[in-house]
């Protein structure tokens, strides 16, 4: 169309017109006179916005499954993240668990035994200062540690204090071949001294070659002068072998150690003795004899035969 004076007044008055329209559609709202024109639109481009729209929508619907997808794959992260931590959690309070019961039977032997003593954990193991069985504990001179001091835990004897600095300390264990404590058997109060073997039972000498002493029979220590390096009482453990006496003056047992030498972790230094040697009181106590379940025999008893019919009928005669 050329653009003359006509057009451009054409378009000024359809352009008024459309204005026109829209302001008498706004304020006639559903009553607008152009409501029915407006519906025959929506009729006729409807199905053509919804096939655009079904068109698009895979599009969009995509991108916002790689957007969630992404989202998901950070929530999923942090849960394993989570899920991480919580089995650290688990485990570290495994090893709570398992400390506190160490210390609370530790508590009830020092509890037993009226020592004093002072806890400390087990931080480092080896051949130190020479000896080749020896741990080293968190305690030291500032913890009022000093050399031969008895060491325990709520199994029994576990060493002896050898070196000391100011916040840790030298333990040699009882299993160790330069090691050496004075024994007193149970009951019998035979007296002995053990020496360690490694991981093989402790080797005792009873001080009587006729004593009588049997497999199971057990063993504290009897103590040091002024309670040291060993104060009394401490169970040490149970006789597993007996050597024949053969008129020796000495006679050899072999005791299996109350502590296990290779798994020590939470430990007790004596820092104070008891006023009066506890004797057999710290001993575990021993297991229940099982009772013998009685038993009972059931003896069948034969029945009375029935008499045969001739000797019936006789009777009746």
């Amino acid at each position: 169309m050329r653009d003359t004076r006509e057009s451009r007044l054409l378009l000024v008055l359809l352009i008024a017109i459309a204005f026109a329209l829209i302001t008498v559609d706004i304020r006639g709202g559903e009553d607008s006179p152009v409501d029915g024109a407006r519906q025959a639109a929506a009729t006729v481009f409807g199905p053509v916005e919804e096939g655009m729209s079904s068109a698009v929508d895979p599009i969009g619907n995509a991108i916002g499954a790689v957007r969630d997808s992404g989202e998901r794959h950070d929530r999923i992260a942090e849960l394993e993240r989570q899920n991480a931590a919580l089995k650290a959690k688990l485990g570290s309070d495994d090893r709570n668990r398992s400390r506190v019961r160490q210390l609370d039977s530790m508590l009830k032997t020092a509890g037993a035994g009226q020592y004093g003593i002072k806890g400390a954990e087990v931080i480092g193991i080896g051949a130190a200062q020479g000896f080749s069985w020896t741990v080293t504990i968190d305690a030291g001179a500032n913890d009022g540690l000093r050399r031969d001091m008895t060491v325990l835990n709520g199994d029994g004897l576990v060493g002896r204090v050898t070196t000391v600095g100011p916040n840790t300390a030298t333990v040699l264990l009882a299993n160790d071949p330069d090691f050496t404590v004075g024994t007193r058997m149970e009951k019998t109060d035979e007296l002995g001294f053990a020496t360690g073997q490694g991981d093989r039972p402790l080797s005792v000498q009873l001080l009587n070659g006729k004593s009588e002493v049997k497999k199971g029979d057990r063993l504290v220590t009897f103590g040091s002068r002024k309670d040291k390096p060993f104060v009394p009482g401490v169970p040490v453990g149970e006789v597993v072998r007996v050597d024949p006496s053969g008129g020796d003056l000495t006679r050899t047992v072999y005791v299996k150690p109350y502590v296990g030498f290779t798994r020590l972790d939470i430990v007790g230094v004596v820092v104070e003795a008891p006023r009066e040697d506890p004797r057999d009181t710290v001993l575990p106590k021993k297991p229940e004899k099982p009772k013998p379940t009685p038993t009972v025999t059931v003896t069948a008893t034969p029945k009375d035969e029935a008499p045969a019919d001739g000797a019936a009928g006789e009777d009746e005669q």
